[in-house]
C-alpha cells in the first residue's frame, strides 16, 4: 500500500522552541517577575503577609555567581509563599556606606586629598551607581521584589531610623567611649571589627628570644641565696615592635618554672621550654645548669626593668595571667596592654596603664623611645618596626628568627593589621549577652549548624567597638569640649537628629565647626564644643535595618560569614533596644527580641575545582557568564554554516542560573564550573522537550474523554511527586524537591507515561490527562524556573488560552486539585496496591524485550508480542484485572496470561518477582501483520489497517 496515513495522525503541533529566544526574554521576566508581585500584592490579603528582609549587598563593583545564588534562593522562597497562597513582601536593600566605597572614590577622583564634603559627594554618586547597575543584573536573573520602593543605608529615611537606634542605646547606658586596644588597619586608616578581618596562614614575622633583667631582692628564690650574678626573664613574641609599650611580665600560677644558670647569670624559663630556648642559652651543647625550680605564683613577687621606657623608667611587675600557658616560647608573657586584648584585661584590672605609641598610619611616635624620640619616630612598626626595636634593645636579643603563623588581614586592602589602643566608642555586649542568646532559642536555623555557630560569636563578644574614622558614613552625633571630653547623651542626640532633619547629614561636615546650631541650649549658650569626626561601624548600618519595619522578618538568608556580621549585628541592635537600663539586671523576657524567625545561610561558590572563587586567584565566575552559556561548549552548527564558523553558546537564560541554584545543596560550599552546568543544561532541555511534545498534543477534547488504567497511574505519581516536591520546598530543601522533580520526568513521565500515551494521542481519541500533567509540572518547575513557566504558559493551545477558567500556574495555588475528582473513577488505594505489580511486569518486559534487540531480531517494542506467566496470586489477579489495557500500557503489539507460549523462531524472556511469586515475561514474535498507520502488528494482513486505524480514517472522511 503506496497511501501515506501521516496527514491523518494528530503528531504534536508547538511553536514553543527547543531553546529560549533572546528578543521574548525581556518580556517573559517582566511578566513572571514584576507583573507577578504586583498581581499577588494586590491579590492576596496583608494580614498574612510573609516577610523576607533583604542582607544588603555591598554597593561596590560587579556581582558574581554568589551574588545570584544568595537572591535566587530568596526569590524561590517567595514564590512557594505565594503558592501557598500567602502575600510576601520582598524590598531589596544596599549597604552603601564603608572604608571600600570611600578608597573607590578617592581612587577615581584628581583631587587625593579632597575634604569630607567632596570625599561624600563622590561616594555617593558611586554607590547610587553601582545600585542601579546591580539592580538590573539582579532582576535579570527574574528575581522578583519591591525594586521601586527599594532601600539604601545611605537614604536620609534610613540614616535617621539608624541614629534614633543609637539614641535608644545611648539612653539605656549601652554606648560608651574608651581608650584600649582594637583592630587597627595601617593601610585603611581606622578601627576595624572581627568581622572585617580575613586571616593569612602564611604571614612571617620576626620573632624574637628577649631578655629583661629582673631587680631588686630574689634571693627568696631556690638556688640564688649566695649567687652574685643577674637574673634575667627571658621572653619570647612574634611582635617585638610592641616592646616599647611593654608594660608587665605575665605568668602562669600554676605553672613550674625553671632557675637555670648559664656563665654567671641565671634566667627564668617554664618547665618543657628549655629544649626551645636559643642555643646562646647553652654552654658547650649541654643542658644548662637548673638552680632550683618554683610555681609561677612565686614570681610574681619580682620585678624588672625595661630599657625602652627611658632611663628614668621605673620597674615593672611580673603578674599572673590565665591565658599563659607552656605550649611555646618560654612560658614568660611579654605583655603590651596597649597593642594586646588579654593583655589588656590582665592589666585594667590591676590598675596598670596602658600606652601605644604608634599612630594611625602605624608609624611609631615619638614617645616610643623616650630617650632619643627622632630613632623610632616615623618608623613603620610592621615595615622595619621590629628590626629597630631589636637593635635598640643590643645584647638583651638572644636570638632572632622568622616565624610562620596565622595573622589577622584587612579584608579589604589584604594587608596586615595590628592592634592598637586609641579612644573608640563601644556597644555594650556583655550585658545583654544573655538576652541575646535566650532570643536565639526561638528561631529556626536551616542548617542547625548555623546556631551553634552565631551563639559562639555571641558569647565570645563583649563588646562591640562600633566607631570609625573614615567621613563615609553615618556620624556618632558626638559633641567634644575644650578639653576634648565627649558629651553624649539623649537629649543631645535629639537636638543633633533635629538639625541633621532640617539641613542634611552631609552638613555635619560641611558647616563651620563653630556654628552653634549643632549646640543644644542645655550645654550653655557660650561654651565651646566641636562635633566628632568618627562614623559608625557599617555592620551598625547594616543591622540597623530591622527597624523599618513594625514585626519580626519570617526569614534572614545570607551566606555563613554573616554569623559573625549581618546576623549578629541585627541581633544584638534589636536586642539592645528593647534591653533593660545597664544598671539593672537583664531579667526581661527574650521572646520576639530576634529581627528573624528563621535564619538560612549558605556556602560560598567554588570553582569546577573546589577553590573558593577569589579575584586574586582569577577563578571568578559570573551570572552572566552562566545565563549566556559561554562556561560550556559551543553548540554545533548547522549544515549550512560556513566552514570554520564558530559554533553559538548555548544561552539557556536565568532558568539555568536558577537551576544550577536549586540543583545544589546550598548549605554546603557550591561548585560552579563545566560538569554541574552540563548536567543543568540537560535538565533543562528535557524539561523544555517536553513541554513541547505536551504543548503540542494536548487537545480539548481530551477533558471528556474517559480516563484509563494509565492514565489514572500518571495522576496518581504526578500527586504523590507534587505532594514530596513541595514538601521539600516548604522545608526549603531545594536541592531534593529538584532530584525528585527528575526522577518523576524521567520514571514516571517520560519513560512510562508518555510512551504509553503516544499511541492514543497521534493515532487513537487524542486523550489522556496532558492537561493535568502540564500545569502539575509547571507547578513545580513555577518557584525554580519561572521564566521557562512564563513561557511554557505563552505557547499553550489557543483553546486553552481562550478558556478564561484556565489559571497561569504562576497564580495557581499549589495545593488546588489537579484534576476534576469526579473524573478518577477507579478505587485509589486498590490502585495504589496494584501499582507495583503492573510496574514489576513493566521492567521485565522492558528487559526481556532489550534481550531481543541485542540478538537483533526486533527494533521498537511494537514488533513483538507478550505472554505473561503467572501463578496464582496477587500478581495473577491483578494482572488479569487489567488485561485489555496491557498491551497498550507496555507498548507492545499484544498480551496474554497464562498462555501457551508459542514455538517461533525466536523467544526471549525475563523473570518477575511480587510477594514471593516468581513470573515470566515472554517475549515472542508479533501474531498480526504491522499496520501502515499506528506501526502496531494488529491488522488482519500486510499492508493494510488495523481496525482502530480503519474506524479513525472513515470516521474523519479519509479516502
Amino acid at each position: 500500500m503506496s497511501k501515506s496515513w501521516q496527514s491523518t495522525l494528530k503528531l504534536p503541533k508547538s511553536a514553543f522552541p527547543p531553546r529560549p529566544r533572546p528578543q521574548d526574554r525581556d518580556r517573559y521576566i517582566q511578566q513572571c517577575a514584576d507583573d507577578f508581585y504586583a498581581w499577588q500584592a494586590a491579590n492576596r490579603s496583608a494580614d498574612d503577609t510573609f516577610l523576607l528582609h533583604d542582607g544588603p549587598p555591598y554597593a561596590n563593583g560587579d556581582l558574581h555567581a554568589g551574588h545570584a545564588l544568595n537572591k535566587i534562593l530568596k526569590d524561590v522562597i517567595l514564590r512557594v509563599k505565594v503558592q501557598q497562597g500567602r502575600r510576601v513582601s520582598y524590598i531589596p536593600g544596599w549597604d552603601c556606606h564603608g572604608l571600600p566605597i570611600e578608597l573607590k572614590a578617592i581612587e577615581a577622583a584628581k583631587d587625593k586629598k579632597m575634604g569630607p564634603v567632596p570625599l561624600r559627594k563622590a561616594a555617593r554618586a558611586l554607590a547610587s551607581k553601582t545600585v542601579l547597575k546591580q539592580m538590573k543584573s539582579f532582576r535579570s536573573y527574574a528575581v522578583m521584589g519591591d525594586w521601586e520602593g527599594r532601600w539604601t543605608t545611605m537614604d536620609k529615611e534610613y540614616e535617621i531610623r539608624q541614629l534614633r537606634l543609637f539614641q535608644q542605646l545611648v539612653s539605656r547606658g549601652l554606648v560608651y567611649r574608651k581608650y584600649k586596644p582594637v583592630y587597627w588597619s595601617p593601610s585603611s586608616g581606622t578601627a576595624l571589627a572581627e568581622a572585617e578581618l580575613e586571616y593569612n596562614e602564611e604571614h612571617l614575622s620576626k620573632a624574637a628570644y628577649v631578655k629583661f633583667p629582673i631587680v631588686g631582692d630574689c634571693s627568696y628564690l631556690p638556688g640564688l641565696k649566695d649567687f652574685t650574678g643577674n637574673l634575667f626573664a627571658v621572653i619570647w613574641t612574634t611582635t617585638p615592635w610592641t616592646l616599647p609599650a611593654n608594660k608587665a611580665i605575665v605568668v602562669h600560677d600554676d605553672l613550674v618554672y625553671h632557675i637555670f644558670r648559664v656563665g654567671n647569670d641565671a634566667f627564668l624559663a617554664a618547665e618543657g621550654s628549655l629544649s626551645r630556648l636559643p642555643k646562646v642559652l647553652v654552654e658547650d651543647g649541654m643542658a644548662p645548669e637548673i638552680l632550683g625550680s618554683v610555681r609561677g605564683s612565686e614570681l610574681t613577687q619580682l620585678r624588672y626593668i625595661n630599657g625602652l621606657q627611658g632611663k628614668e623608667a621605673t620597674s615593672q611587675p611580673i603578674i599572673h595571667g590565665p591565658f599563659v600557658t607552656a605550649d611555646s616560647g618560654s612560658g614568660l608573657v611579654h605583655c603590651a596592654p596597649g597593642h594586646g586584648f588579654d593583655d589588656y584585661q590582665v592589666c585594667s584590672s590591676l590598675g596598670i596603664p596602658t600606652s601605644a605609641p604608634v599612630d594611625g598610619n602605624g608609624m611609631f611616635t615619638e614617645d616610643a623611645y623616650p630617650d632619643d624620640p627622632s630613632v623610632l619616630k616615623g618608623v613603620s612598626v610592621l615595615h622595619g618596626g621590629g628590626t629597630a626595636v631589636l637593635d635598640l634593645l643590643g645584647d638583651q636579643v638572644l636570638d632572632v628568627h622568622e616565624y610562620k603563623h596565622k595573622y589577622p588581614y584587612d579584608w579589604r586592602t589584604k594587608q596586615p593589621i595590628i592592634i592598637r589602643a586609641t579612644a573608640q566608642w563601644f556597644a555594650d555586649v556583655d550585658s545583654i549577652k544573655g538576652q541575646a542568646m535566650g532570643a536565639l532559642e526561638e528561631v529556626r536555623f536551616v542548617p542547625e549548624a548555623g546556631k551553634k555557630r552565631l551563639e559562639a560569636f555571641v558569647k565570645g563578644r563583649s563588646e562591640w567597638c562600633i566607631s570609625r574614622q573614615r567621613a563615609w558614613g553615618v556620624p556618632i552625633p558626638a559633641l567634644y569640649d575644650a578639653n576634648g571630653d565627649a558629651v553624649l547623651t539623649e537629649e543631645t542626640i535629639d537636638h543633633i537628629i533635629s538639625v541633621i532633619e532640617e539641613r542634611g547629614i552631609d552638613s555635619w561636615w560641611s558647616d563651620d565647626p563653630k556654628d552653634r546650631a549643632w549646640i543644644p541650649a542645655s550645654l550653655g549658650a557660650t561654651a565651646e564644643y566641636s562635633r566628632g569626626m568618627d562614623t559608625m561601624d557599617v555592620w551598625f548600618d547594616s543591622g540597623s535595618s530591622w527597624t523599618q519595619t513594625d514585626r519580626q522578618a519570617d526569614i534572614y538568608l545570607e551566606g555563613s560569614d554573616q554569623h559573625r556580621g549581618w546576623f549578629q549585628s541585627s541581633l544584638l541592635t534589636r536586642v539592645a533596644s528593647a534591653a533593660q537600663p545597664a544598671t539593672k539586671p537583664s531579667t526581661a523576657s527574650s521572646l520576639g527580641l530576634s529581627p528573624f524567625k528563621t535564619l538560612i545561610t549558605h556556602g560560598f561558590t567554588l570553582d569546577k575545582h573546589g577553590k573558593k572563587m577569589s579575584k586574586s586567584l582569577g577563578n571568578i565566575i559570573s551570572a552572566d557568564e552562566v545565563m549566556n552559556g559561554s562556561l560550556l561548549p559551543p553548540l554545533k552548527r548547522h549544515k549550512g554554516a560556513a566552514s570554520g564558523s564558530p559554533g553559538l553558546p548555548d544561552a539557556l537564560g536565568p532558568d539555568a542560573l536558577r537551576l544550577w541554584v536549586t540543583s545544589s545543596d546550598y548549605t554546603r560550599d557550591i561548585v560552579l564550573g563545566e560538569p554541574v552546568l552540563k548536567a543543568v543544561h540537560q535538565s533543562l532541555l528535557k524539561y523544555r522537550t517536553i513541554i513541547k511534545m505536551v504543548t503540542g498534543s494536548m487537545h480539548k477534547s481530551a477533558r471528556t474523554a474517559p480516563l484509563t488504567v494509565v492514565d489514572h497511574i500518571a495522576i496518581l505519581r504526578l500527586r504523590d511527586v507534587m505532594d514530596e516536591v513541595h514538601r521539600y520546598y516548604d522545608n526549603y530543601e531545594f536541592n531534593k524537591a529538584f532530584s525528585s522533580l527528575n526522577r518523576w520526568v524521567t520514571n514516571d513521565l517520560s519513560s512510562f507515561y508518555l510512551e504509553a500515551l503516544k499511541d492514543r494521542l497521534y493515532c487513537g481519541d487524542g486523550g489522556g490527562v496532558l492537561e493535568p500533567v502540564f500545569m502539575g509540572f509547571l507547578r513545580m518547575l513555577a518557584p525554580i524556573t519561572p521564566v521557562l513557566v512564563e513561557e511554557a504558559w505563552d505557547h499553550r493551545p489557543a483553546w486553552l488560552k481562550e478558556d478564561a477558567s484556565a489559571l497561569h500556574p504562576l497564580l495557581q495555588l499549589y495545593s488546588s486539585p489537579i484534576i476534576d475528582p469526579s473524573r478518577l473513577v477507579l478505587d485509589e488505594s486498590q490502585l495504589r496496591a496494584d501499582i507495583p505489580v503492573l510496574m514489576s511486569a513493566h521492567t521485565a518486559i522492558k528487559a526481556a524485550s532489550e534481550l531481543a534487540r541485542a540478538g537483533k531480531v526486533m527494533g521498537s517494542s511494537l514488533q513483538c508480542s507478550v505472554v505473561l506467566e503467572v501463578p496464582e496470586g496477587q500478581a495473577r489477579s491483578v494482572l488479569t484485572r487489567h488485561s485489555a489495557e496491557l498491551a497498550d500500557m507496555f507498548i507492545v503489539s499484544s498480551l496474554d496470561i497464562n498462555v501457551d507460549v508459542p514455538k517461533t523462531e525466536w523467544v526471549y524472556s525475563q523473570e518477575f518477582e511480587v510477594n514471593g511469586t516468581t513470573c515470566t515475561a515472554w517475549v515472542v514474535p508479533p501474531k498480526q501483520s504491522k499496520c501502515q498507520r499506528c506501526w502496531r502488528y494488529v491488522a488482519p494482513e500486510p499492508e493494510t489497517l488495523c481496525g482502530r486505524c480503519s474506524d479513525v480514517i472513515n470516521g474523519e472522511g479519509v479516502d
